[in-house]
C-alpha cells in the first residue's frame, strides 16, 4: 500500500475519473472500486474520500442523489455537467505532472 502522503494529491482526480465513468456512485463503492483496481495499493479512508467528495459537491463538479433503501439513505454522486470540464483540466494537469515526474526519476540528467 502507497504511505497516505504519497496518494493525497491524486486523490480528487482519481474520485472524479471513477465516477465519471460511471452513471453515478456512492462513497463506499468508490472505495472499493479504489481498492480493487489497484488491488490494495491504493486505499481511500472515509476521512479522506468525504471531504472531497463535500467539497466536489459545493463547487457544483458533483450532484447528488439519494436513495433509500429500508431505513438507510445511499447518497450517490455523479458529475454535473460543468464537472465535465474541471475532470478534463484535472486530467491534463495530472498526465502533465506525471510526464514531469518521469523526467526527474527516469532520466540521467541528475547524474551529471
Amino acid at each position: 500500500m502507497y504511505s497516505k502522503e504519497l496518494t493525497k494529491g491524486t486523490l480528487l482526480p482519481i474520485i472524479l475519473k471513477l465516477i465519471s465513468e460511471s452513471d453515478k456512485m456512492y462513497g463506499y463503492e468508490i472505495t472499493q472500486k479504489v481498492k480493487e483496481i489497484t488491488k490494495g495499493k491504493i486505499d481511500i479512508s472515509e476521512g479522506a474520500l468525504y471531504p472531497i467528495l463535500h467539497k466536489l459537491e459545493a463547487d457544483g463538479i458533483l450532484e447528488t442523489e439519494k436513495v433509500f433503501l429500508g431505513k438507510r439513505v445511499r447518497k450517490y454522486y455523479q458529475i454535473t455537467p460543468s464537472g465535465k470540464l474541471a475532470i478534463a483540466e484535472i486530467t491534463t494537469e495530472l498526465n502533465d505532472f506525471i510526464n514531469t515526474l518521469q523526467l526527474i526519476f527516469n532520466s540521467n540528467a541528475l547524474k551529471s
